[in-house]
Order: C-alpha cells, then structure tokens, then sequence
C-alpha cells in the first residue's frame, strides 16, 4: 500500500495536534517542535532554510524520511499516540546515534512511514467519531 498524503495534508495533520513544551533556545526559530514541522514544511517546495531545490512535488512520506532531526520525528510518534514500546524504542535509538542525521534514520527504522500514515489515518477516524457522536 503507499500510503500517500500531501504535505499540505500533513500540515493541517500537526496543526490539530496538541504542542510539545516549549523550549527556549536562542540558537534555534522555533519554540516548540510542532512549531519546528510546521515551519519547516510551510514552504517545503521552495529552497527554504535547508538549500531544497524548488520545483519538486514532494509529499509527507519524503518529507518525513528526510527530517534530520531526531527531536521533530520524536515528538510525532509521541503525539500520534504510537504504541509505548516503540516510541521507548525510538527513544533508545535516538541515544545510540551519534549525528542528528544517523539519530534520525534509526528512528525511521524502527518508525517508518507506513506506521506515522496509519496513525494519523487511526486519529482521522477516531476525530471524525468523536464529532460525529458529540453531534447526538
């Protein structure tokens, strides 16, 4: 299965998701790592802050699998509501890593696409029958 959805469909995923603790960090934009996925894929089709060559269509499972930092695919799992052990998984295998980069392709291991997309398909589904049964 692909497991296909647009950036602009991931966007709106983590705008509904609640926020992690803010950090103040002078070093860095962002407050939050929430904040962090939705700057960073605000303008995913242009160069942005990260030399992206623009023009590409891009969707959420690329994006996802090229996040370089382990802290944004950390809050994620944790926010999708993924099973406990795996996100301690994720978790022990961001601490083996020694680059942002090699933290976040261990947890990509452990976390790939197919399980965030059927997470955020399960919080569709749970969303959608939380409204509709508030709505009797």
């Amino acid at each position: 299965m692909d497991h296909f959805l647009s950036v602009a469909e991931l966007i709106r995923v983590i705008e509904k998701l609640p926020a992690d603790q803010p950090v103040d960090d002078p070093r860095v934009w962002f407050k939050t790592q929430k904040e962090h996925w939705l700057g960073w894929l605000k303008s995913y089709d242009g160069p942005g802050g990260y030399g992206r060559q623009p023009g590409r269509q891009r969707d959420a499972k690329f994006a996802y699998n090229h996040v370089v930092n382990p802290y944004m695919l950390l809050y994620l799992i944790d926010v999708l509501a993924m099973p406990p052990d795996t996100i301690v998984s994720a978790e022990l295998a961001c601490e083996r890593g020694e680059t942002l980069m090699e933290k976040s392709g261990l947890i990509c291991k452990i976390v790939p696409w197919s399980a965030v997309h059927a997470a955020i398909e399960k919080r569709k589904t749970l969303t959608y029958f939380d409204h509709f049964m508030s709505r009797e």
